[in-house]
């Protein structure tokens, strides 16, 4: 695990800021009709414009700057003429590479006339984020970041992917140690101060099963049910985590923008 400087943790700052911008620009976009490569367009010009990189575009040789997945679509869908539809559950994962740190975080959208059942899987995916960065603090352990989204989610009858974990980021976009959605209190490698993790829960609305479809990228819910995904970069510190990434930025244009939620 590579603890970081109080400088490598403002260089991170600034490269996670840069998603939350990025993919506020992407609400700003994001409706009925629109094609994902249009608003993986937006986000790769709005990065470079700002004199950063795609964290994400040739990384293991995906092709794109964001991971759009939707509905069924669990992570590391691939933009393309998808044109996004009224009800759509639409998952945006970002990247950005800035002085040599990386950013990393995801927000998933409730795009029109949504079902209420999805808006109830995305408010406790939401929530079981912060509960289980609640516990990123020096002392805990893993297995605590873990047990806290698991425990949540199950408790409405949701799932937890297993197959997908969170992450260390730094100097590379994924860095030890792995962060599990699930888990048991008081297990796993101990948090220490200056650690920066990714902490991404991705909670089904059936089975917690997934599958990898054929472009060798995009996993899917086995049973076709809609999947949710919340990403927060956070540093582990004594009493309360401290939070680089923001959803503040999102908020904004949703305050606004009467397509999505």
């Amino acid at each position: 695990m590579i603890v970081k400087t109080l400088e490598e943790i403002e260089l991170l700052r600034e490269s996670s800021l840069l998603v939350g911008k990025t993919l506020a620009e992407v609400a700003k976009i994001l409706r009925p009709g629109i094609k994902t490569i249009e608003l993986d367009r937006v986000a790769e010009t709005f990065i470079r414009d700002n004199g950063a990189q795609p964290g994400f575009k040739g990384y293991g040789d995906f092709p794109a700057t964001l991971c759009i997945s939707i509905n069924e679509q669990v992570v590391h869908g691939i933009p393309g003429d998808r044109e996004i539809k009224d009800g759509d559950l639409v998952s945006v994962d970002c990247g950005t590479y800035l002085n040599g740190y990386y950013g990393d975080y995801a927000y998933s959208f409730a795009v029109g006339e949504v079902d209420e059942s999805v808006r109830q899987l995305l408010r406790v995916t939401k929530e079981s984020l912060y509960l289980g960065a609640a516990q990123a603090v020096v002392g805990k352990r893993i297995g605590d970041i873990g047990n806290a989204v698991q425990s949540y989610v199950e408790s409405f009858g949701y799932s937890v992917v297993r197959d997908l974990v969170g992450h260390g980021i730094g100097k590379n976009l994924h860095e030890k140690p792995e962060v599990f959605n699930y888990g048991r209190k008081g297990t796993g490698k101990k948090l220490i101060e200056n650690l920066v993790l990714c902490i991404e829960p991705m909670i089904n609305l059936g089975e917690k099963e997934v599958i990898m479809s054929k472009d060798g990228w995009t996993f899917v819910t086995i049973d076709s049910k809609p999947s949710a995904h919340f990403e927060h970069t956070v540093v582990v510190k004594h009493g309360k985590p401290e939070f680089l990434s923001t959803y503040d930025y999102i908020n904004e244009v949703l305050s606004q923008n009467q397509n999505i939620e």
